[in-house]
């Protein structure tokens, strides 16, 4: 991986956990946030993809559209679970279990289907980013548990079996999105910025359908409502960061085998947990800081095997 590459995924992974904080802030209105945000990305990216069509740069094809479709519903799971799981569990457990996660299983479906063949020292990286998520999840049994400022889901044994679960069930999803986004901007675009915004606006068309058709939709509706006027924020934050950090990553994967620059995103782990810990009050700063020092380790091995 050149430098230049390596730049552009360490600047993705911090935008990356800087909109996770963000997108924390906001519990309960799970769908109804992740609407708004995409919602918001899809109308700034809309001019663009018009642009770069009218422009005669690129081309539209039916499927270039099946493409960014598909990868809309990866990425809808994966953003919808994703607030799900900051609703129920500790972030601080939730981020480095998903993040850690999501590349193992890229790596071993990489080296499986696609051919990719790493070498020992990116394999022996792989084992020890499973042994710095173990680090930064399990910790020893405390009576009572604790409440935390995020809402009450301190980090006792129960709040880490949570978030194991949903961190799990958000990783299978990472790895989805980012297998399938790999082969698409390798195979069936070149263009990285017009793929993904036609994502975006695929997920923002499906997501509006759903608030209407899904029951239950006139308690998302009203979510919705609340989040434009009280969450301005948050959801500005969102819908800038989240793009900015996946547009930088796909670009990346069009230079870089997607075994490499999956796991070595996984660097916003130290930022998510450190802001964890500040923002949230989350506990266990020492484990989770030894455990995320762990998983860089092994991503340096990865980066540089």
């Amino acid at each position: 991986m050149t430098p230049a590459v390596l730049g552009l995924v360490l600047f993705a992974s911090l935008a990356h956990a800087l909109w996770n904080i963000a997108a924390k802030s906001v519990s309960g209105k799970g769908y109804a946030f992740v609407l708004a945000y995409h919602g918001l990305s899809a109308i700034l990216l809309t001019p663009i993809a018009i642009w770069l069509l009218a422009s005669g740069t690129h081309e539209f094809s039916l499927g270039l559209l099946g493409a960014a479709a598909l990868s809309a519903v990866f990425h809808i799971a994966y953003s919808v679970s994703l607030q799900s799981g900051y609703d129920h569990a500790p972030l601080g457990v939730v981020y480095p279990t998903a993040r850690g996660v999501g590349p193992i299983i890229t790596i071993i479906v990489a080296v499986l289907f696609l051919g990719e063949r790493p070498t020992a020292p990116e394999i022996i990286g792989a084992f020890i980013v499973l042994a710095g998520i173990a680090v930064v999840t399990v910790h020893p049994k405390r009576a009572g548990g604790s409440r935390t400022a995020d809402g009450g889901h301190g980090t006792n044994s129960h709040g880490v079996g949570r978030g194991l679960a949903w961190g799990g069930l958000i990783g299978t999803f990472i790895a989805s999105y980012t297998l399938w986004d790999d082969f698409s901007v390798n195979h069936i675009t070149d263009s990285p910025l017009l793929y993904f915004a036609l994502s975006e606006i695929c997920v923002a068309t499906i997501m509006a359908l759903g608030i209407v058709t899904i029951p239950g939709g006139a308690g998302r509706r009203a979510d919705f409502t609340s989040i434009l006027a009280g969450h301005r924020r948050a959801l500005l934050t969102v819908a800038i960061l989240s793009p900015l950090a996946y547009l930088l990553v796909l670009y990346a994967m069009q230079q870089a085998p997607v075994s490499l620059v999956a796991p070595v995103r996984e660097t916003s782990i130290i930022v998510g947990t450190l802001l964890a810990w500040w923002l949230f009050g989350e506990k266990d700063i020492g484990m989770k800081l030894t455990g995320a020092v762990v998983v860089v380790a092994g991503i340096g091995l990865i980066a540089l095997g």
